[in-house]
């Protein structure tokens, strides 16, 4: 199988290395065998094999830069997780839109069950940088608000072989040992996290990174969580309208003001007849059109139509013996 692994770190249990894994066990090995996907990292291309980058970052990483003048051209397809991450690569590369594809992110459904009802669980599980410095500050001012209410979180650099970046966090960290109604709970394993958001139901997430696409908010969704986010970069494709999505502010006092507001209305409706009608239906979309299975058949479509072309490394090679 040639999915380049080692392009990223090994102690790295992301979403990019859940998606890597997600295909390798779902795509037909033949089809595999006869291509090279390279995620987020080039280090080595191919000489004999279809090329494919599979991008899961913004294009202002420096992993990104080789594909300035035409540096792209040494891929068959660029292949990108939402149509907004293609749309500011495009831009900033210059990239052709026939070089492109959009193939989303997927997730295994979370299976359907009940919720707990003897509080309200509040949930954020990501990196700290995403906007738990935010989070945490409303939550501390909500809790004196409602006394129903509990928060999960799940937050550490440990994810990505990073614990070093979490120093600076660490005030932030102990914040949230300290409040006798939020639990902290580090990192911990993608199952963990699953069996957490059966028994949750508003996700808090007023990120603050560029997210391409979110797999946060695919499993809350698939979850039936009522997901609170802003509207920026990625989240709004991600989410599909299906959200309590609120503006997007640059001043982060605003934005904390923006979210404490949008959150303290959806913790009053989670339990109202309206909110959990909806919320079936958000669970039905997610179920459907994120899932692994829809999401591999439009992979193994997508590989057996590039094998149908021939390699980049021939045309070039066809290229310059005809210039020569």
């Amino acid at each position: 199988m040639m999915i380049e692994r080692n392009e990223l770190n090994q102690n790295s249990q992301g979403g990019t290395e859940l998606m890597m894994e997600g295909l390798a066990k779902r795509v037909p090995p033949e089809l595999l065998e006869q291509v090279q996907i390279i995620p987020s990292r080039v280090r080595q291309l191919s000489s004999n094999k279809h090329r494919i980058y599979w991008l899961h970052d913004l294009p202002n990483d420096p992993e990104s830069k080789h594909l300035e003048n035409g540096g792209w051209d040494k891929f068959d397809k660029l292949v990108f997780v939402s149509n907004w991450q293609m749309q500011i690569y495009m831009g900033a590369y210059n990239i052709p839109p026939s070089k492109c594809v959009v193939l989303q992110n997927a997730i295994v459904p979370i299976p359907e069950h009940k919720k707990p009802t003897d509080k309200i669980r509040l949930i954020y599980f990501s990196t700290p940088h995403r906007g738990l410095d935010i989070l945490v500050p409303v939550f501390q001012k909500l809790s004196e608000e409602f006394d129903n209410i509990e928060l999960d979180v799940y937050s550490s650099f440990k994810l990505y072989g990073w614990e070093q970046r979490d120093v600076e966090f660490e005030a932030l960290f102990e914040q949230c040992k300290q409040h006798p109604k939020i639990n902290y709970h580090g990192s911990v394993s993608n199952e963990e996290i699953r069996e957490a958001l059966t028994k949750s139901h508003i996700l808090a997430y007023p990120s603050t990174w560029p997210e391409t696409s979110c797999l946060v908010l695919l499993e809350s969704m698939s979850a039936g969580l009522l997901c609170v986010h802003p509207n920026f970069a990625g989240l709004s494709e991600t989410g599909a309208n299906w959200t309590n999505m609120y503006q997007t502010h640059e001043d982060k006092n605003a934005h904390a003001n923006i979210f404490y507001g949008v959150l303290k209305s959806s913790i009053e409706n989670i339990n109202s007849d309206s909110t959990q009608l909806h919320l079936r239906g958000q669970k039905s979309y997610t179920d459907l059109f994120y899932n692994w299975d829809f999401r591999a058949a439009q992979w193994t479509s997508f590989l057996e139509g590039i094998l149908q072309t021939p390699k980049v490394c021939e045309q070039q090679a066809n290229f310059f013996s005809y210039r020569t």
